[in-house]
């Protein structure tokens, strides 16, 4: 999914010292354009800009709105697509062409460049979901691009039901593969369920609670919010409130690495991103409203023949990078 804010920020993103839990509040973005919608963004934020190696949340819906996002480039990022209604088509430059379900996960490895577009079906009404993305580490980020499709099973308990889509949880693992390790779970509870986790305590973890209230560890959380949970932990304590709670689950050990993340890209240093901009507008020829492009670094989405989404200005001071 593209970042269709239009004049999105540049996010200095760097390791940090841990703190204690956090409780970080969405905050409301509208994408214009031929989205049309708003999102609840909790990474980054102004109190955190990674879990793990998430470096982007934004959680939507449910919302009566059908969602065209043309052609556009990404670098450096694996983004992780989850629905809970709706379904979405997926094509890209390395010939992949998918749907997203409910339940079903994709990840897309943009590697050193990849475009790819996404519009909702004929027969989606309502779309709710999250879009995710994942920091390539350096050893990773200049590789080929790449996607995987997976429908992880349900794993079932006694007030629980669970879909490990990546990484390892409940006795189950991911056949995903990540250049890092990742944790990424949807869990549904009970109204009144508590629910122990065991959890790498090398990790540091979020609660993203999509619906109903919840207590993590004994930190109240309403839906929309994001919990953080430093490493050190060995198990999370989820306790729905009085009506069922739907959370997504997502960890990792921090990243180590610092990241300079603007529109679509995640690079290194302000001349990576410039470069990144650069060679996309090479393959875009005409304004925003007719625009055509040719192959060239980032290629040319399979079977989609939508104008592409120019690049936006960069902001008129150098992009900051924190190592």
């Amino acid at each position: 999914m593209s970042a269709l804010d239009r004049d999105p920020h540049e996010v200095t993103c760097a390791a940090g010292p841990t703190a204690g839990v956090e409780v970080i509040r969405p905050r409301a973005v509208p994408l214009g354009g031929p989205r049309a919608m708003t999102v609840r963004r909790t990474l980054p934020s102004r109190q955190r800009s990674l879990i793990g190696a998430w470096c982007f949340v934004d959680h939507y819906g449910p919302d009566e709105v059908a969602m065209v996002v043309p052609p556009h480039p990404h670098t450096g990022l694996q983004t992780v697509s989850w629905l809970f209604a709706g379904e979405i088509e997926h094509r890209d430059s390395a010939g992949h062409h998918a749907l997203v379900r409910p339940g079903e996960v994709n990840l897309m490895s943009a590697g050193r460049g990849i475009s790819h577009s996404e519009v909702s079906t004929a027969a989606t009404t309502t779309l709710h979901g999250v879009q995710l993305w994942v920091a390539l580490p350096e050893a990773a980020r200049d590789g080929a691009p790449g996607f995987t499709h997976h429908v992880p099973p349900p794993v079932r308990g006694e007030a629980y039901d669970a879909r490990v889509f990546l990484g390892s949880l409940l006795g189950v693992t991911s056949p995903v593969p990540t250049a890092t390790p990742l944790l990424g779970a949807e869990l549904t509870l009970q109204a009144g369920a508590r629910v122990p986790l065991e959890v790498d305590p090398d990790f540091e973890h979020g609660v993203l609670v999509d619906a109903g209230a919840l207590r993590v560890t004994g930190h109240e959380a309403a839906a929309h919010d994001l919990v953080y949970v430093p490493p050190g932990t060995t198990r999370l304590d989820l306790e729905a409130g009085d009506e069922p709670a739907r959370v997504l689950l997502l960890g990792g050990p921090p990243f180590g690495e610092s990241i300079v993340m603007w529109w679509n890209f995640v690079g290194r240093t302000h001349d990576e991103v410039v470069g990144f901009r650069d060679a996309w507008q090479a393959q875009i020829h005409g304004g925003a409203d007719q625009a055509t492009y040719v192959d060239g670094r980032f290629g040319v989405p399979v079977g989609d023949d939508r104008a592409p989404i120019p690049a936006p200005e960069l902001p008129r001071v150098r992009l900051r990078e924190r190592r």
